[in-house]
């Protein structure tokens, strides 16, 4: 777990990377999100930062794999699995896009249901 001083130097790297993948500099926002990561592995916006300059450079098969760590982290996480979808279907690889597709809207619908419980 990362310390108060290291939570700042963390989102500190996350945004200067996301700044820089946002200016087209995607080998800096790499190693930004590269930083981040030796301070916390388990970052998910770091590892998600990953998965995006991969799929931006259309290098699909990182992406993937990079959002499979994210479903790992968050089994819940709705937008890791929708993410993953894009990139299997970007791949090529539609079963698999369709299977986390599918598990995204299961797991918003679960949401939903839970939410509508709360207001109930």
């Amino acid at each position: 777990m990362a310390d108060n001083d290291e939570i700042s130097e963390i989102e500190e790297l996350f945004y200067e990377g996301t700044d820089l993948h946002g200016e087209g500099k995607s080998d800096e926002a790499m190693a930004c999100f590269d930083k981040c990561l030796e301070i916390d592995p388990d970052y998910a916006d770091a590892i998600l930062g990953k998965a995006m300059v991969h799929a931006s450079r259309e290098e699909y098969e990182p992406a993937i794999e990079f959002a499979k760590r994210l479903v790992e982290i968050d089994p819940d996480d709705v937008l890791a699995y929708t993410n993953l979808s894009v990139f299997y279907q970007r791949a090529g690889k539609i079963p698999e896009a369709e299977e986390a597709g599918a598990k995204a809207r299961m797991l918003d619908w679960k949401r939903e249901l839970t939410d509508g419980e709360k207001e109930g």
